[in-house]
């Protein structure tokens, strides 16, 4: 007790007690001859007016029955609910008069000096000897009153000591001074499962030795808590202690603990007291609200299958398991649909395996005999390589093996998650066969179910048996799950499902998209006898891997090779498609022979054609925005006898050139309007190359950068491509690692890195001829003796044939002068041009017909063949294998 209370209550004895109640000696006539000073106080008159008065003078005669006198004060006396402090209370001397408690006890009406009506308890205390020998004025009894509240009260406080001692669950303990119990109440018996005599006496740190207090911010020891409430005075409340129960070894329990000072009614201090309430089942409530909780923060942070496997196990090792199984199936692994099948259907994949340190526990897991066919590196799903946005080849140069790409890592067939089955019997089987989770002792297999199907099993394992040394599992560790941890396991493995599921998800459509860019970039650049080459692409979205950047190289007629890069705006799937549809278009405008200015006005005009659609031309579909408008391009045509380059911009960035001897510019083109916008004409510019020069054809995403603008990114990439002694792979990477550092940046990026050749001399032969009927024969001659120094005598025939066809339609419909060119490449290039501006068409001649089959006749004898329009006429063209002892 605090020294500041007050002695009265601090005082435990009773309304009846003598020392304390309205207290009358009376005789053996029950006259008053003695009268104390708390019966003065109770009842008003004083001793003067009580002596020798009648006992019945101040209390009624008879104990009161039924219902108290009207006008008793103590009707309007009421307890803490409000009721009649002492109506309708059963088991009293006068029938519904006072509490249980009052049992033995007499209750009267008191009357006092100022008219009042007090009821009141009585008790009678009869004095040694006889009454027969007692006269008149001789102590006979002692009477002592208290008014029945103040009675009540008081019992209500013993019940309540009654009720912690006996009834209370919080157990409750005394200590001295020295920290030695002195008492405790029966739940504090009950831990210790002794009765209090076989341990009063000792210490608490030795019926708790293994024990400490978790809470921060106090001592671990009960002697340290303890000490310090003795030397302070402060209470403490709610410091949570972990220990082994005496009455249930094996089992940590933990309880929240509460301490204060005992001081008597001077203040002495003698001991201090212990309140403590086992709370070990909340807190494993609460362990697994937290487990859940964590769950929820740590389970699918990644669209990653094997990432989320990982963290299931992760979250719930060594807190909720000893070890944790994921086996997830292939088809959940891969993209596909969830399995619904029979178990015999479900290849599973372990793809996660965790255990805490120290615990083995057994496997049942077969590997699987049969893995399946196509199982394929899908792990974390080819994170490198191909998928991470580059095409399956770096870009194919001629022949050079140090600047030619390399293939894609996808090609290993080994898969990174091992196959496994389990054996008819085991809870896993048992799982898949009903599709509902089991219980096998300290096993809980759980399935991973979402859309109707199985996505795989969680094994959660307790470690029954011992670990890896041969040691058993802790004493305190569970052995088995109870109920509320198989709904926490359920609940666990259900959120991983969702996340799973949703990873399986993602990587069916980045699977689909990543084939879909693989189908709309080149897989891989053919060697080109006008230029060697090599690219990066890097797409912005890494969560699809797909994006809008593109760029090409074209082989054109004559040897020359068409180079373009374009930029769509947006990034994704759609940006993908778009980006898909002007890449064709290029192509398609390229076979053509359209020199660049003329090619971006017809890309132009395609563009343009989506915004005229009517709505609802997309058949109800939902519309999207239009990222076709502002496409950029740069499209540029090299010829590598000439040397000469003919580009032009659709709103593109213009390219870097850099000359033999390591200068570097960046031409002045002509700046014509993104794609779609329309208003401006496309220009060309033509400029001569000289011999290894190289080209650097990229978008915006690889030199502008959030942290610096284009200039800046312009100047690093001039010097980057300045070192002349790198090939065109360290040239790719050196520019990559410097101006998008990471391999990420905020836009897509696409880098292609050209090196111009010229054919030899001796490799094109060149004439021209005069639009004259002699003229076909002065060629067959021609090309004959060219063919017959090159060592192609068996072209020798179809070529004749071809030259005869194309200068006898030169001479007939169109004027001179006309030339005729031979050009000995990768294939064998006849080129006869004149001044006219009117293409040959093939056509099928009917048998009456006397003519017409010419051109037909030369379809049938060469690979290719075409028209390319110049600034003074055309040039029909032919292309025809070379045999295979001269094919370069």
């Amino acid at each position: 007790m605090s020294a500041a209370n007050t002695a009265e209550s601090a005082d435990f004895r009773g309304p009846l007690d003598i020392t304390r109640a309205a207290t009358a000696v009376l005789d053996a006539e029950s006259t008053v001859i003695g009268w104390s000073p708390a019966a003065a106080e109770l009842l008003g008159y004083g001793p003067a007016e009580a002596l020798g008065r009648p006992l019945s003078a101040f209390l009624s005669v008879h104990p009161v029955g039924g219902a108290p006198p009207v006008g008793i004060e103590a009707v309007a006396e009421t307890d803490a609910s409000g009721t009649p402090g002492t109506a309708g209370v059963p088991g009293t001397t006068a029938t519904g008069i006072g509490p249980p408690s009052l049992v033995g006890n007499e209750i009267h009406v008191a009357h006092a000096r100022d008219g009042r009506e007090l009821l009141v308890a009585t008790a009678m205390c009869p004095l040694p000897g006889g009454a027969a020998d007692r006269g008149p004025g001789t102590p006979d009894r002692i009477l002592v009153a208290a008014e029945v509240g103040e009675l009540r009260h008081w019992e209500s406080r013993l019940a309540l000591l009654q009720g912690l001692a006996t009834q209370s669950p919080v157990g409750l303990a005394i200590y001295d001074t020295d920290l030695r119990l002195t008492w405790c109440n029966t739940a504090y018996e009950r831990e210790i499962g002794q009765p209090l005599a076989a341990f009063r006496g000792m210490r608490a740190d030795e019926l708790y030795g293994d024990g400490s207090f978790v809470t921060p911010g106090y001592p671990q020891t009960l002697d340290g808590v303890m000490h310090q409430v003795l030397d302070t005075g402060e209470p403490v409340l709610d410091l949570n202690f972990r220990a082994q129960q005496p009455s249930d070894p094996g089992r940590d329990h933990l309880w929240s603990c509460a301490y204060y000072r005992l001081e008597d009614a001077h203040g002495h201090v003698f001991g201090v007291c212990e309140d403590a309430f086992d709370i070990t089942d909340r807190y494993r409530v609460q362990e697994r609200l937290t487990l859940l909780v964590e769950a929820g923060r740590r389970i699918g942070t990644a669209l990653d299958v094997a990432t989320t496997a990982e963290e299931i196990a992760e979250v719930a090792v060594p807190d909720f398991a000893a070890t944790v199984r994921v086996d997830v199936t292939r088809a959940a692994v891969t993209g596909e649909t969830a399995a619904v099948g029979s178990p015999a259907d479900m290849s599973l994949l372990r793809v996660a395996d965790r255990s805490e340190p120290g615990t083995a526990t057994p496997d049942p897991a077969l590997p699987d005999p049969d893995p399946g066919p196509g199982v394929r590196g899908t792990g974390p799903l080819d994170s490198e390589g191909a998928e991470s946005g580059q095409p399956d080849a770096e870009g194919a140069e001629s022949g050079q093996p140090g600047e030619s790409g390399a293939a894609s890592p996808g090609d290993d067939d080994r898969h990174p998650y091992p196959p496994v089955a389990y054996p008819p019997g085991s809870p896993q089987h048992r799982s898949l066969s009903s599709g509902g989770l089991v219980l096998d002792e300290g096993t809980l297999v759980v399935p991973l179910r979402a859309g109707g199907g199985i996505l795989g099993l969680v094994t959660f394992d307790r470690g029954v048996g011992a670990d890896a040394s041969g040691r058993p599992p802790a004493p305190d560790r569970a052995t088995t799950f109870d109920n509320g941890e198989v709904a926490l396991a359920d609940e666990l493995a259900a959120r991983a499902a969702v996340c799973i599921d949703n990873a399986r998800r993602y990587t069916r459509e980045r699977t689909a998209s990543l084939a879909l860019q693989r189908q709309l970039l080149p897989h891989h650049l053919p060697p080109q006898s006008a230029v060697r080459t090599a690219y990066r692409y890097l797409p912005a979205d890494d969560v699809t891997g797909v994006g809008g950047d593109w760029f090409d190289v074209i082989p054109l007629s004559g040897t020359r090779v068409g180079l373009v890069v374009g930029d769509v705006v947006g990034h994704g799937l759609q940006a993908a498609a778009t980006m898909g549809r002007l890449r064709t278009s290029v192509r398609a405008f390229a076979q053509l022979d359209m020199p660049p200015d003329e090619l971006l006005t017809r890309l132009d005009d395609l563009v343009g054609q989506p915004a005229e659609e009517p709505p609802g031309a997309n058949g109800g579909a939902v519309e999207t925005y239009d990222v076709t408008t502002g496409a950029t391009c740069l499209y540029a045509v090299y010829d590598p006898v000439s040397r000469r380059c003919v580009m032009a911009r659709a709103g593109h960035l213009p390219p870097a050139i850099v000359a033999p001897d390591g200068g570097v510019s960046f031409p002045d083109l002509p700046a014509g309007p993104p794609l779609g916008l329309g208003g401006l004409p496309f220009e060309s510019m033509e400029f001569e190359l000289p011999v290894g020069s190289l080209l650097a054809l990229f978008t915006d995403g690889l030199i502008e950068a959030r942290d610096h603008d284009i200039a800046h990114g312009l100047d690093t990439l001039g010097r980057v491509l300045g070192d002349r002694s790198a090939s065109l792979e360290e040239l790719c990477d050196r520019a990559v690692s410097e101006l998008v550092p990471g391999g990420t940046s905020a836009d897509d990026t696409a880098l292609l890195l050209v090196r111009t050749r010229e054919l030899d001399a001796e490799r094109v032969a060149h004439w021209e001829l005069n639009a004259e009927a002699v003229s076909v024969g002065r060629a067959r001659e021609l090309a004959t003796g060219q063919l017959e120094a090159w060592g192609l005598e068996e072209l020798v025939f179809a070529t004749q044939l071809v030259v005869s066809e194309l200068v006898t339609n030169a001479v007939r419909y169109a004027g001179g002068p006309l030339g005729l060119r031979l050009i000995r490449d990768r294939t064998l290039v006849c080129e006869v041009a004149d001044t006219g501006h009117t293409s040959p068409h093939l056509r099928h001649s009917a048998e009456d017909d006397e003519g017409g089959r010419g051109l037909f006749i030369v379809a049938q004898l060469v690979q290719r063949w075409g028209t390319r329009y110049t600034p003074t006429g055309k040039t029909i063209w032919t292309e025809q294998a070379l045999p295979p002892a001269d094919e370069d």
